[in-house]
């Protein structure tokens, strides 16, 4: 069933999460609980952008109407439906991260200078659907599931919507858009500032062990941009391979997102 025993952890947590903001959805009705489970929320669900993340570089079952199932799941809670990540991560940031005229998550502006947190987490989530359409133009296969599948996903939000309206805004809709917009702010940090055409130079690297324990080893990131389809769990060892490769001033110790505060 999964293609990786490291991911079955993560998966079940993911799917406890879900199964809570369901009963949640069905059993509350006042506002305030309601506000106050959202708010509770809101971290564990961040959390799970990085686990979408590690799931459409590589796909958790070798079955894909598993994939497709869980990446419904994985929508609600972080915003992203089936393949977005992979049209505007995998095939675009990936791809062009060395030069800011064409990065999907670029972090310059049109005059060279670098964009401030704010600018950038508003300019790349606001636009984040329409630049992976964008990529999908080249990738039409891929682009086919997106857009049939998010179709599905907003369907099935929408239909949440109508049978019970404010636990579906308060359970489902807005963590989707905050999660969204968590999910790019945390990748301002990852390679703003750093104009090169050195991949090895291109990345900052958060080697805090709980850190790394929360998001699948997300940390070690230059390793992630020098192989993208290595398994979240082969990173730590990928890294120790290349550590010499990567300036010190690159490698921080952060317990939280941002790594170089």
């Amino acid at each position: 069933m999964f293609r990786y025993a490291a991911d079955r952890v993560p998966v079940f947590i993911v799917l406890a999460l879900s199964l809570i903001d369901f009963v949640v959805y069905f059993t509350l009705s006042n506002v305030w609980w309601l506000a106050a489970y959202a708010l509770l929320v809101i971290i564990p669900k961040g959390v799970i952008c990085a686990w979408n993340h590690h799931h459409q570089h590589t796909l958790t079952f070798h079955a894909k109407p598993l994939n497709r199932v869980l990446e419904f799941f994985y929508a609600l809670h972080t915003g992203v439906t089936t393949n977005l990540w992979v049209l505007h991560h995998v095939l675009g940031h990936h791809k062009n991260f060395l030069d800011q005229r064409r990065d999907e998550s670029g972090w310059q502006r049109a005059d060279g200078s670098t964009m401030g947190v704010l600018e950038y987490t508003f300019s790349v989530a606001a636009t984040a659907y329409y630049r992976g359409y964008k990529v999908g133009r080249s990738y039409p296969r891929v682009q086919r599931d997106f857009l049939l599948f998010s179709v599905l996903a907003l369907a099935g939000v929408g239909l949440l919507c109508w049978f019970r309206p404010l636990p579906a805004l308060l359970v489902f809709v807005l963590p989707m858009i905050v999660s969204l917009v968590f999910t790019v702010w945390v990748t301002y940090d990852h390679h703003s500032g750093l104009d090169t055409d050195d991949a090895y130079q291109a990345s900052y690297n958060n080697t805090n062990r709980l850190f790394n324990f929360l998001t699948g080893n997300l940390g070690y990131h230059t390793a992630h941009h020098y192989r993208q389809g290595v398994h979240w769990s082969k990173l730590p060892e990928l890294h120790e391979s290349i550590k010499h490769l990567i300036p010190p001033e690159l490698l921080r110790n952060a317990r939280f997102v941002l790594s170089k505060a």
